[in-house]
């Protein structure tokens, strides 16, 4: 379901500033869209609370990235549905109610532990003796009880998930999902047209100067 990425990514820092790297297009990043690029350059993440890389990704990268970003460029985060079930879009609400409020990576990472296990984003052993694969969140009552951890009532949770915008949100979330081949998690596409090509990077700083590079493309 979720794609193997090589992020271990041997992830070390390289320069953030050598534009210098020769990027390919059908290599280092893929066209996903015949529609023109949007003029306000954005990065959005698409990802799943169900991905141990996801996890890793939220965990140990995802703040270094975004502090190396161009300025001007807005981050954004979506999660796939690849459940097509009853809890998997109960899931894809509780992005929706942190994006709204503004909850950023503390509740991502609350969410990401509530459904993987304290110290998933460091590794998974699926074949480790007594690997637990039971699911750890089974419908909204628990993923609110998670949210009342860090302040969110069960009312004001269950206005915002159940609410026309989230409804929105998620339609636009699946759209773009089979638009832009969202085919394995996390996925980072820019400007709502190239999609980076996660097999190709081998370091954090290739990753933030190719995600840099492709905001500045119009065409």
């Amino acid at each position: 379901m979720f794609k193997n990425i090589t992020l271990a990514l041997a992830i070390t820092f390289v320069s953030f500033t050598s534009y210098a790297a020769n990027f390919v297009e059908g290599m280092h990043y893929v066209q996903v869209t015949e529609k023109p690029a949007t003029k306000q350059p954005k990065l959005t993440e698409f990802f799943s609370f169900y991905c141990h890389n996801c996890y890793n990704m939220e965990a140990n990268y995802i703040a270094d990235i975004k502090a190396n970003l161009n300025k001007n460029i807005q981050f954004d985060t979506k999660h796939v549905d690849y459940m097509n079930s009853e809890i998997g879009t109960e899931v894809m609400r509780s992005l929706a109610v942190i994006n709204h409020l503004k909850l950023g990576s503390t509740m991502n990472q609350a969410m990401f532990a509530a459904i993987q296990g304290e110290g998933a984003q460091h590794g998974h052993n699926h074949g480790a003796p007594g690997d637990d694969h039971t699911p750890k969140i089974n419908n909204r009552d628990e993923i609110k009880a998670v949210f009342k951890k860090y302040g969110i009532d069960t009312e004001q949770y269950d206005a915002i998930a159940d609410s026309p915008e989230t409804d929105a949100k998620l339609a636009l979330w699946r759209s773009q999902q089979r638009e832009f081949y969202i085919d394995g998690v996390p996925s980072f596409v820019i400007n709502d047209k190239y999609k980076v090509n996660m097999d190709s990077i081998r370091t954090l700083g290739q990753l933030i100067d190719l995600i840099n590079f492709l905001s500045l493309k119009t065409g």
